[in-house]
């Protein structure tokens, strides 16, 4: 019997599953929340802001 890991199916799935999360996050408003923080973690480390 092969290992879960090995199945390509297990692949798929986690796939799909991160699919689901991140279409219920953008749901949620997660979307501009992280790239509002991405903006501002940029700017620091350029030094403009």
């Amino acid at each position: 019997m092969r290992k879960l890991t090995e199945s390509r199916w297990t692949g798929i799935a986690l796939a799909a599953l991160g699919v689901l999360m991140m279409v219920a996050g953008i749901h949620r408003g997660e979307m501009v929340v992280v790239l509002t923080k991405a903006v501002n973690i940029c700017m620091e480390c350029i030094g403009i802001g």
